[in-house]
C-alpha cells in the first residue's frame, strides 16, 4: 500500500513539473493559454523593421497594448508593413507615432506608440503615418568610422 501511495506521489509531481514547462514555454514564446480579448488592427509602414518578429510587443509609455500581428514585405511601396493587434482598451489619437526599439542594448525589439494630441481616434485598419524604423547598430558604427576617417585626413592636409 506504501509503495503505491509513492508512486500517486511521484506522478502528480511529474505531473505538475510538466505543467509548469508548459506554462514557462508560453511565457517565454509570448504566448497566452487563455483567450485573448478583443482588439483592433492598424498598419504601419517601415523603412527597416530590424528583428522584429510576429508577436512582438506593442507599448505605450512602457505598457504592453498591444501585439506585432503580422510582418511582410510591401512591393508596392518596397518597405516593410507591420500590423499590430491593439487592445480595444486602449485608444490612440489618429496622428499617434510609432517606432521600432530595443529593449537594453541587446534585447528583443518591439514597437513604441507615442500618442499624439488629435481629437479623432485610430480605428480598426488605420494606418500610423509618423513611423520610425530601427536603429541598425553597423550603420551607426560604419558612418562613425567613415566620419572619423574623413576628419582624420583633413587635419593631416591642414597641419604641417
Amino acid at each position: 500500500m506504501a509503495r503505491s501511495t509513492l508512486n500517486l506521489w511521484v506522478g502528480i509531481f511529474v505531473l505538475l513539473g510538466f505543467f509548469s514547462f508548459l506554462m514557462l514555454g508560453f511565457k517565454v514564446g509570448n504566448l497566452s493559454a487563455g483567450g485573448s480579448s478583443s482588439t483592433y488592427t492598424v498598419i504601419a509602414h517601415f523603412d527597416n523593421i530590424g528583428q522584429l518578429k510576429e508577436r512582438a510587443p506593442v507599448r505605450s509609455a512602457g505598457v504592453l497594448v498591444g501585439r506585432v500581428k503580422s510582418v511582410s514585405f510591401d512591393p508596392v511601396h518596397y518597405n516593410a508593413e507591420v500590423q499590430m493587434a491593439i487592445d480595444s482598451k486602449y485608444h490612440f489619437p489618429k496622428d499617434t507615432s510609432a517606432s521600432v526599439l530595443t529593449s537594453g542594448i541587446l534585447g528583443e525589439q518591439y514597437i513604441g506608440l507615442d500618442a499624439g494630441g488629435d481629437d479623432k481616434m485610430l480605428k480598426d485598419g488605420d494606418e500610423i503615418k509618423l513611423v520610425q524604423g530601427a536603429v541598425v547598430l553597423e550603420r551607426l558604427i560604419g558612418q562613425f568610422l567613415f566620419n572619423k576617417a574623413q576628419d582624420g585626413g583633413a587635419d593631416k592636409g591642414v597641419q604641417k
